[in-house]
């Protein structure tokens, strides 16, 4: 009688403590649905970020080298008026130098005949320096092309193609920076997928919770950056 007393008082014991055991894992599962949804919507989210960071880094690169591929026709382009200039150059001098031995043989006739051809870029100079009196005053330009009214288009459109070119590289570097943080801003957000796809593979919850804070944190971070980038 004192046996079986002594195993029914222990029995209600033993079924408590099974009651107890079972009822732990189950307060903290209670928690593994939302974990789930958080999840889901942290992988929903860093999956549509990424294709659109990968998107945005193609169109920008194409940017760029359409950017590039301008900046080198501009460069062509300013060589060519550069070339022209210099030959129109070439030809003031040429008519310059002959009027000059005309005037200093006493030619009259032949400096007319070299002045009547003068361009008319060279006209304005040819004649300002003559007005500064270059025979009798030391102060005087040595030639027309020290003249400020000595000024060729061609020179000047070289120029502004020049400028054009530089810009439009600028553009282009700008654009290939803003596709190479695009890149990275992926990488960023495939680490977030990386941690959703690893989020599972953990029993328990405290961990599963510590690893969707984190990738929640990395997507924040990568949207910030998708909001602060230009868009093309």
């Amino acid at each position: 009688m004192d046996q079986n007393q002594e195993k029914q008082a222990q029995e209600p014991a033993g079924k408590t403590e099974q009651r107890s055991y079972i009822d732990l894992p189950t307060r903290f599962d209670r928690w593994e649905p939302l974990a789930e949804v958080i999840a889901t919507i942290v992988l929903a989210c860093a999956t549509l970020a990424t294709a659109w960071s990968g998107y945005q880094s193609a169109r920008w690169g194409g940017v760029q080298s359409s950017k590039y591929s301008q900046a080198g026709a501009l460069r062509t382009e300013s060589t060519r008026a550069s070339n022209l200039a210099g030959q129109l150059t070439q030809i003031d001098i040429g008519l310059f130098t002959n009027w000059i031995n005309a005037y200093a043989n006493e030619q009259p006739d032949l400096m007319e005949f070299y002045q009547s051809r003068f361009r008319d870029e060279f006209k304005p100079a040819f004649e300002a320096w003559l007005a500064t009196d270059p025979a009798e005053n030391p102060e005087a330009p040595k030639s027309p092309f020290a003249m400020p009214e000595y000024n060729l288009a061609m020179s000047n459109e070289a120029d502004r193609l020049q400028k054009e070119a530089e810009d439009t590289f600028n553009i282009g570097q700008d654009a290939n920076q803003t596709s190479d943080n695009y890149i990275l801003n992926t990488v960023i957000l495939a680490s977030v997928l990386f941690l959703g796809g690893v989020v599972t593979r953990f029993k328990a919850m405290a961990a599963r919770w510590v690893i969707i804070v984190i990738s929640l944190g990395i997507l924040i971070y990568g949207l910030f950056n998708l909001f602060t980038y230009p868009i093309n």
